[in-house]
């Protein structure tokens, strides 16, 4: 595109309407609900793998450290449960019922239309199932569709080799390592950053929505078919 002197410019944005801020009540899928956090209702699940059953190793790679007490957990998600930046998310089994994870949409600037998937926290019950696939596919699905985003972000420690895979396993495409660009508890970051755009959505949602249908998981929910993007 050209302006009025003939030098290359991005495409008018002008007409679009700008982003929402979040507000969940619910999001149910097949297998995963998704709620935003309410301490008296998701406090004791939570309490499981935050505090009773927290796996230290889980927490290298967060900015925060592991709770050292009941009452800094309870601290921690009462302060959590008010804040519209970041917006703490719960992640359910739908069958159950119970909270075996927990999210957040953070950095959110609903002028530029964009918003970062950050602090995310899974029990063991949640790691590499359908739930928490589905479980961001739902948010995703939430950010483009319902909020009218326009890039959706995903950062981690460019040592943090489960997020980096999980980040390239759901769709979001690497943009490059921002060197030196945090220190936090006493070490450096090296940052990996990456993004989904409003342009790549329906080819991913298509290819989650195939990947998620029963038939693609066993009577143990296992994966017939892995999922694939890019």
């Amino acid at each position: 595109m050209l302006n009025k002197d003939m030098q290359k410019i991005g495409e008018s944005v002008s007409s679009q309407p700008q982003a929402k801020f979040p507000d969940i009540k619910t999001i149910t899928g097949q297998y995963t609900q998704i709620d935003h956090l309410n301490v008296q209702k998701h406090q004791n699940d939570i309490m499981d793998f935050y505090y009773d059953n927290c796996r230290k190793e889980d927490w290298t790679f967060l900015t925060l450290e592991p709770f050292e007490t009941p009452e800094d957990v309870k601290v921690f998600l009462s302060k959590n449960e008010k804040t519209v930046d970041p917006y703490f998310l719960v992640i359910k089994d739908k069958k159950t019922q119970k909270v075996i994870g927990t999210c957040t949409l953070m950095r959110i600037d609903t002028k530029n239309r964009t918003c970062e998937m950050g602090q995310v926290i899974y029990s063991k019950y949640l790691q590499k199932t359908r739930i928490a696939t589905e479980a961001q596919y739902l948010i995703m699905s939430y950010v483009f569709e319902q909020l009218n985003y326009r890039r959706y972000e995903w950062k981690c420690d460019s040592l943090n080799e489960p997020s980096n895979h999980a980040a390239k396993r759901l769709g979001f495409q690497f943009e490059g390592c921002f060197r030196n660009h945090m220190i936090y508890k006493a070490r450096n970051r090296d940052t990996n950053w990456y993004s989904i755009i409003d342009q790549d959505w329906l080819h991913i949602k298509e290819i989650f929505q195939n990947y998620l249908k029963p038939e693609n998981f066993d009577q143990d929910g296992l994966e017939k078919e892995k999922l694939h993007i890019w």
